[in-house]
């Protein structure tokens, strides 16, 4: 049996007190939301240069026109791609035609399956005689 009115105020408090104490500990200063955003450009530097000396650069294109529409996908190849390096298994630069073989195996892979299902409603007016 709260009044509304202190039910408003009680909700106010609350987001004033995890204001006040989450608020500081959610949010980064600038110095550490600089350091993490330095991190992870040195990253996609580092993960371009290692896709560079593994990719041609017919494929590169190709992944980059595929980052245009699908970056998630492409993202997704290049991870492929590097994994597959690391671990030893290309021997030589990915060719376009490589690259064309290994995007058709993901696709078989993660292919979607769409079902239509069109059920009938009957009219209760409707005489089936």
């Amino acid at each position: 049996m709260a009044d509304p009115e202190l039910e408003a105020i009680r909700q106010r408090r609350m987001q004033e007190l995890m204001a006040q104490r989450g608020g500081a500990a959610n949010q980064p200063n600038p110095e550490q939301q600089n350091a993490q955003e330095e991190a992870k450009r040195e990253a996609d530097e580092r993960r371009q240069m290692m896709l560079s000396q593994i990719v041609s650069s017919e494929a590169r294109e190709r992944i980059a026109r595929i980052a245009l529409v699908k970056p998630e996908k492409a993202r997704g190849v290049e991870d492929v791609i590097l994994r597959a390096a690391q671990m030893g298994q290309i021997v030589e630069k990915v060719s376009e035609e490589r690259l064309i073989s290994l995007l058709e195996q993901i696709n078989t892979q993660t292919a979607k399956q769409t079902k239509v299902t069109i059920q009938r409603r009957r009219s209760v007016l409707e005489d089936d005689d």
